[in-house]
């Protein structure tokens, strides 16, 4: 559904040019029927569905159309990519969304673009040839560094692998004025401008984030004035209202960045016709300020532009009277729709089963490597086998990370597969999601676990993204994460907090205690459709006990099944991480029939082996090294508790790290961390209960 186009200049955006010159661009009778299309199904939305409760949110797109229309209509590549936020519908209708799915999506009826699953402004488009809307999320912000992550796949398909077909190709990213002021925007302008990516941010300025207005959020009120000085960006400001200088702008925009300029940012000044959303009655705006805005409605412009130059009147009205007539017909369509069906709602968390990695044989060489020799091994296979391999974080390049896991491998790949990134998780992270969507396989390190926390959102976002949309997009991305006590301890490089991404939906969690293990879940990692948080313990990366002969290339291990480490009758010992070597070494002072199992993986953890175990043994400790209070330990006892309480002898007990964080001071660490001594005390303790 692309406009009808030549391959216009280079147009200045602020200078006039013929109409002719801008008519022959657009197919403007098509523009005008998306542009009524959109007003009458917010129309009907604002007065009818919201206020019926047919749709539980409401926001409006009026005043905000015209730009997202033209700029849709020159969306045409076959690799262009967008990112959208809640108040983008017309693009989506510009870019192929039916108006059907648009109102069904809003009604969570069967079939909208979640299947119920996500808020009906929340969209995507999966393409298989021509533009590619990005999954959406009701995040502000959090649109623009996986659409700077698709712009540096672009990137990589046309340099890298010589795919001519990228050639021209651009990413698109649009934001409301209020995201200018988040993270996600900053790193991922930052990220555009350092490495000249093909990308385009339209700011559309209404002047208000919600209530508060633009000058609050951003110095004096104008994001493009403010990165006049900013290296590599082309800005360009237009009137998001006036026909010709919105097509201007746009079009210049577009074709710098196709022309291989580096990036662009338009900002648009628009107002917004309507509330933040259907609950907002602008009471803070004056009457004065409302009037004016009416005043300066878009629809009005496009419609002295067009009529009687273009369009007749009756041709104008005819085509109002259509969209409305299309509009309420859909709308019984999509009311007519079935109820999205609930027995199916626990689905595509994760990729079918089918599709996950299976177990392979190992062929161990004889010399016992340490587990970061094993990690660096394993990715450097991976480079060498898979070319959409792509390992990036901070000081990953040259330095070769900061625990050494990436040691030499730029030298032996190249930049384009191996790089540093700037100095943001946001950044790291959305940048992955943007590259797994454009089917690269990214490998993200972050360099402590404490440091993943500034790009939270990016990673919920990411884990959620298969089951929100209803399995049309997924991203699965490895990121790699160092964590836990050293030498040391302290409150920010030694956080554990795995039990965190166990409880963020749709990632699974991998947590290797030696060297073979992290091969063989790494690889599973590199190759599963799912995203993986691959935990690097600190304290193992040289740990001796951990060293173990590096068991192939081909090794590979199935995710959600744990080793039995030492078998047993009398004791269930259920534990992971750096803590498997302390209770094999706790067993040795006890001297009795204790079993010891090492998950490797939280999620998904092997319930069946434990519950197995605990059945025979009828007793159980969970050792950890995350805090105790809801730590991850606590799910697997109230799992015993409900599926073996009837054969325990005994209870459940745990051990772990109490409510602080790891003290810097060794004296402190080890008085906090499960020690051997305090692991076997109470091993005895439940054998003689």
């Amino acid at each position: 559904m692309s406009a009808t186009l030549s391959s216009p200049s280079v147009l200045p955006a602020s200078a006039p040019a013929p109409s002719e010159e801008i008519d022959s661009r657009f197919e403007w009778h098509r523009i005008a029927r998306l542009f009524l299309t959109s007003r009458a199904l917010d129309q009907i939305e604002e007065t009818r569905l919201f206020p019926q409760r047919k749709i539980l949110y409401q926001f409006s797109a009026r005043g905000h159309e015209l730009g997202q229309i033209l700029l849709g209509c020159l969306l045409t590549g076959q690799h262009d990519g967008v990112g959208a936020y809640y108040r983008s519908r017309p693009l989506l209708l510009t870019l192929g969304l039916t108006i059907e799915d648009a109102l069904a999506s809003g009604m969570a009826k069967a079939g909208g673009v979640s299947d119920g699953r996500d808020i009906g402004v929340v969209f995507n488009l999966p393409r298989n040839s021509g533009p590619t809307v990005l999954p959406m999320a009701g995040g502000v912000g959090t649109q623009y560094t996986p659409a700077v992550g698709w712009a540096r796949a672009i990137v990589y398909y046309r340099d890298s692998f010589k795919d001519e077909s990228y050639r021209g190709s651009i990413a698109a990213v649009f934001g409301g004025d209020g995201s200018v002021a988040t993270n996600g925007f900053w790193s991922g302008l930052n990220a555009a401008t350092t490495l000249e990516l093909p990308i385009l941010f339209c700011i559309e300025d209404n002047g208000f984030g919600i209530s508060v207005p633009s000058a609050r959020q951003t110095p004096g009120g104008n994001i493009a004035a403010n990165l006049a000085s900013f290296g590599n960006l082309h800005i360009l400001e237009a009137d998001g209202c006036d026909p010709r200088a919105t097509a201007n702008a746009t079009t210049e925009a577009v074709n710098w960045i196709r022309q291989g300029n580096g990036p662009a940012l338009l900002r648009l000044t628009v107002p917004r016709l309507s509330g933040h959303s259907g609950q907002d009655t602008q009471t803070y705006k004056g009457p004065e300020l409302l009037a004016q805005e009416r005043a300066r409605d878009p629809l009005l412009r496009l419609r002295d532009y067009l009529v009687p130059a273009h369009l007749s009147e009756r041709e104008w009205q005819e085509l109002e009277c259509s969209a409305e007539a299309e509009v309420n017909v859909a709308s019984e369509r999509a009311l007519a729709r079935l109820e999205p069906d609930a027995a199916r709602v626990r689905e595509f968390v994760f990729a079918l089963p089918a599709d996950t990695a299976r177990e392979s044989s190992a062929v161990p060489e004889r010399v016992r490597i340490n587990m970061v020799e094993a990690i660096r091994r394993t990715l450097e296979y991976e480079l060498r086998t898979n070319p959409k391999l792509l390992i990036f974080g901070e000081d990953v390049g040259p330095k070769g990370g900061v625990h050494t896991a990436t040691m030499g491998l730029q030298e032996a790949f190249g930049e384009d597969r191996v790089f540093d990134t700037s100095l943001s998780e946001e950044g790291i992270i959305g940048n992955a999601v943007g590259l797994a969507l454009a089917g690269l396989r990214p490998v993200a390190e972050i360099q402590f676990r404490k440091y993943a926390e500034p790009a939270t959102e990016q990673l919920n976002d990411c884990g959620t993204m298969r089951w929100r949309t209803a399995n049309h997009f997924s991203a699965p991305i490895v990121v790699r994460m160092p964590g836990g006590f050293s030498k040391c301890g302290d409150p920010w490089h030694s956080v554990s907090s795995e039990v965190t991404f166990a409880h963020a939906v749709g990632w699974q969690v991998l947590v290797p205690s030696n060297a073979e293990d992290s091969v063989g879940l790494l690889r599973a990692a590199l190759r599963s459709p799912n995203p993986s948080i691959f935990f690097e313990h600190r304290a193992l990366l040289d740990a001796p006990w951990a060293r173990r002969p590096y068991p192939g290339d081909d090794y590979v291990l199935p995710l959600g099944v744990a080793k039995i480490v030492q078998e047993g009758q009398k004791l269930t010992v259920v534990t992971w991480g750096a803590m498997v070597e302390r209770c094999v070494a706790a067993t040795q002072q006890i001297g009795d029939s204790i079993e010891v199992i090492d998950l490797r993986t939280i999620v998904p953890w092997d319930r069946e082996a434990v519950l197995a175990s605990v059945r025979k043994t009828s007793r159980c400790l969970i050792v950890h090294e995350d805090v105790l209070t809801a730590g991850f330990g606590a799910e697997i006892a109230a799992v015993i508790a409900r599926e073996a309480f009837l054969n325990l002898d005994a209870p459940i007990e745990r051990i772990a790290v109490p409510d602080v964080p790891l003290p810097y001071s060794v004296h402190l660490l080890n008085a906090v961390l499960p020690g051997v001594d305090t692991i076997a005390k109470k091993m005895a303790e439940v054998l003689a209960f």
